[in-house]
């Protein structure tokens, strides 16, 4: 069965050619109302990207995702490894947030926040125009022979966006290590921390790597958002869309000739300039309707007002819109869909901030040492030992530590000589104790006991534990 020409872009991306190589995007540089939007957009999120995990609040990196040490801080907020349940709950918020706006807007997270599309467009696509130029000037020295130009631009251009990489790099490392410590090896020197600065360098080939090359094949074939979107997508999300029945009239499209009276002829307001296709990052033709490659970056629409503003024809032939919108003219609904989602992301983050405010700042766990039974002593006590861990999840030590039975007569005796103990800021202290009980005080073999934590006077933190005594016979 063969193809209609018209239809043959359903059968491959926009970045192949027919014999299946690469097709090298050159997209023309946008301008207009949106491009100024996502301009200022882009440089608050740059500005958050970079300075966030050098700013704290509270002692805390406003955000670390320390795999290795299975530490985490979420807006100031420290995860620990008990508090992964917080951290996944928070990522799932994440998810459905993006999914609401997805099936409300589209791919608008990609086109506006992703940081892939700011970095691409709004840091190495804008030095490439002032380094090559625009699409033209930068096509033509695709061509040229490798003269001295050609290498001047070349060597300049690639030099620069490795520089750039290194700096992602080094940002990017202080997420996953943090700030503190990146800060000291760059103090220190490379050579003394061999082991961090081999990472750095294969990060910094990798975002090179992604930014020089890769670029738009990264949310075309890597992004597994793009194929989620065509199951979130409905005919009642707003989209960058193309107004079919406006463009294309009853004749279909036509090259504009002045003084020509369109309307009368039947042909659609679409001239067929294919100035939305030059100035596309992924090299898409948006009449085609909605594709796996449009990031929503909105380039087409500031680039056909302008085409429409030039040849005094109305502006928003391609435009945030949804299929029912052009189809039907129906405006935008809060659909039941969206009232689930909705739903779903309040009552989760209701959850997660409830779980948040009563989360102490210290946990506790003591627990019996494995293999040991309980121990006879003088006087009808029965002893057992247990291992205990505290752990500090705020910014300053803890002092005085100590611990106390609630509602019962035993006593509880440190192995250390110390009385009491300091957990430090954001680590933890573990150590060997004995809880002693008169056998009275025990109602069978398996006894549960509230143990409270305390600094100073301050009660800081309670949990149980099972304490074995004599089996009581009847």
């Amino acid at each position: 069965m063969t193809t209609p020409d018209n239809e043959s872009f359903r059968d491959t991306i926009g970045t192949l050619t027919e014999d299946g190589s690469r097709k090298w995007v050159f997209p023309k540089k946008p301008s207009g109302k949106f491009y100024d939007y996502r301009k200022w957009v882009s440089y608050v999120l740059l500005a958050f990207f970079l300075l966030a995990p050098f700013v704290k609040i509270n002692g805390n990196q406003f955000l670390m995702f320390n795999i290795l040490e299975r530490r985490f801080n979420i807006f100031g907020f420290p995860f620990w490894p008990q508090d992964f349940y917080l951290f996944v709950l928070s990522m799932l918020i994440g998810v459905i947030f993006i999914a609401l706006f997805t099936v409300a807007f589209g791919r608008i997270f990609c086109g506006w926040i992703c940081p892939q599309t700011i970095f691409m467009e709004m840091v190495f696509r804008r030095i490439e125009y002032w380094i090559d130029g625009d699409r033209g000037a930068q096509m033509r020295l695709d061509r040229q022979e490798w003269n001295a130009e050609k290498i001047r631009k070349r060597a300049l251009k690639w030099s620069v966006f490795l520089l750039i990489s290194f700096i992602i790099a080094n940002v990017f490392l202080a997420y996953l290590i943090g700030s503190d410590k990146v800060i000291q090896y760059v103090l220190d020197g490379p050579f003394d921390h061999l082991g961090t600065f081999f990472p750095l360098l294969i990060f910094t080939a990798v975002f090179y790597f992604v930014f020089a090359w890769f670029r738009e094949q990264v949310c075309i074939i890597a992004c597994p958002y793009g194929r989620l979107q065509g199951v979130l997508l409905d005919n009642k999300s707003i989209v960058v869309a193309y107004d079919h029945k406006r463009g294309e009239g009853e004749n279909g499209r036509k090259k504009f000739r002045k003084g020509e009276d369109r309307q009368a002829l039947g042909f659609g307001d679409c001239i067929d300039c294919f100035q939305c296709v030059n100035v596309c990052p992924t090299g898409i033709d948006i009449r085609n309707g909605t594709q796996l490659e449009c990031v929503n970056c909105t380039a087409c629409i500031d680039e056909c007002d302008h085409i429409m503003e030039s040849i005094n024809l109305p502006k928003g032939l391609i435009r945030y819109a949804s299929e029912e919108n052009i189809e039907l003219k129906k405006k935008f609904e809060f659909t039941p869909r969206l009232k689930g989602y909705s739903a779903v992301l309040i009552i989760l983050t209701g959850i997660l901030l409830g779980m948040l405010l009563l989360r102490n700042d210290v946990e506790a766990r003591i627990l019996r040492l494995p293999g040991q039974l309980y121990e006879h002593k003088d006087n009808n006590i029965i002893s057992n030992v247990f291992t205990y861990k505290l752990i500090n999840k705020t910014t300053n030590d803890i002092e005085e530590v100590s611990f106390k039975l609630r509602k019962n007569n035993g006593e509880i005796k440190m192995v250390s000589s110390e009385k009491t103990f300091i957990v430090p800021a954001q680590g933890l202290a573990e150590g060997t104790l004995f809880i002693e009980l008169p056998q009275k005080e025990l109602s069978g073999d398996k006894n549960k006991l509230m143990i409270e934590v305390y600094s100073g006077d301050n009660l800081i933190e309670t949990t149980t534990v099972n304490f074995l005594g004599p089996r009581s016979y009847n």
